[in-house]
């Protein structure tokens, strides 16, 4: 069913544009950023800035397992992460899913689910899936070559989440029965299949480089999941992996920006003012520019606010608000969003000036979060 979309002109709120806050109008009509609209409303008081793209969350998690074990039904868990994506002002998520021997919700069958209920949810915000390969799969590799063609995914992160230096000296691995319980494995089946793909990890990087290049060669997006060091990311670009989310340094963030890279990092370490287990600061690198996007990690609020706290720091808002929308979009090669300019996908959110609520989001043109005084400036 098609969901309608408004023409309307938001008149004298202070719009986000290149070169900062300016009063003016904006129209949005057919989903697009127009010259021209059907009605106005009254935006004094308002912000209007482009709407926030999301290129990497796992908050949907909850959403889809309440409690562990208890996971719900796709399609009711997948309205639950649009109201939450759409109250904090997202107009385009990638959901970023594992494919991983971890099991239960992180392992493949999970991910073809949630690809699948993604695809046929027909959500009014633009929602798409990343694939967070485990690199140690390789007899999956196969499996995650269809899903990802199957479903259209194009982003593909690289992970490596063995405990290889416990694995290598033969000792227990940490937290192994917690894991095993999550996957459904008892804790002795668990240790075996961990040394088991620590010990061909050789034939699995082989077997990387073939799925990597195909990936690449169909136009989909490679990235690295925390990159230690310089020579963790030279490692990773040799399997095409271009983009450098979450360096765990700054040498691993430098070295990647040297070469040309986008670099992503989780905005709720700008929020907590560093990162919670000790590694780079977020914003000491936006600082020195070598950050172009933000990204929700666990929290989905944390990226309107991650914008907002830059801002209050002296940041200029389009150079804030821009790593949480125009920088993303670049990332990914979206030329239709990420700015409110004219013919651009009409993605907005509207906040309140003085509360710094976000009171409206529009996705193409449709509403998919609107209270406040503004939704009684809507309906007047």
């Amino acid at each position: 069913m098609a969901i309608s979309t408004l023409s309307l002109c938001f008149a004298d709120g202070e719009v986000l544009l290149a070169d900062g806050l300016t009063e003016a109008n904006i129209s949005i009509h057919d989903g697009r950023i127009a010259g021209r609209a059907a009605r106005h409303v009254d935006a004094t008081g308002y912000l209007i800035l482009p709407g926030i793209i999301d290129l990497h969350g796992d908050g949907f998690e909850h959403h889809m397992a309440p409690r562990r074990g208890a996971q719900s039904d796709p399609a009711l868990g997948l309205r639950a992460v649009e109201a939450e994506l759409a109250s904090n002002g997202i107009t385009t998520a990638m959901l970023a899913q594992f494919f991983s021997w971890e099991g239960g919700m992180r392992g493949p069958d999970f991910a073809e689910v949630l690809a699948g209920a993604v695809k046929d949810g027909h959500a009014a915000t633009d929602l798409h899936v990343q694939l967070r390969l485990e690199t140690s799969v390789a007899d999956q590799f196969d499996r995650a070559r269809a899903l990802i063609a199957r479903e259209n995914i194009r982003y593909v992160v690289l992970n490596d989440h063995l405990p290889h230096s416990a694995l290598a000296a033969g000792k227990r691995p940490p937290r192994l029965t917690g894991q095993a319980l999550k996957s459904g494995r008892s804790p002795e089946a668990h240790h075996a299949l961990l040394q088991r793909l620590h010990d061909a990890m050789p034939q699995a990087l082989q077997a990387l480089a073939g799925l990597t290049a195909d990936l690449r060669a169909q136009g989909v997006h490679i990235g690295s999941h925390d990159d230690a060091t310089a020579e963790d990311r030279a490692r990773h670009r040799a399997f095409g992996a271009t983009i450098a989310e979450f360096p765990e340094t700054r040498a691993a963030a430098e070295a990647a920006v040297a070469a040309g890279e986008p670099v992503i990092m989780g905005a709720p370490n700008v929020v907590r003012g560093g990162s919670h287990d000790k590694k780079v600061s977020a914003e000491a690198l936006i600082a020195d520019g070598l950050v172009r996007a933000l990204v929700s990690d666990y929290h989905y609020p944390s990226l309107h606010r991650a914008a907002l706290k830059l801002w209050d720091a002296g940041m200029p808002l389009q150079d804030a608000w821009g790593l949480i929308s125009a920088g993303p979009a670049g990332v990914m090669g979206w030329g239709d969003r990420g700015c409110l300019c004219p013919g651009r996908r009409a993605d907005l959110v509207v906040m309140s000036e003085k509360t710094r609520r976000i009171e409206g989001v529009f996705c193409a043109g449709r509403v998919t979060h609107l209270t406040g005084e503004l939704a009684l400036r809507m309906v007047q």
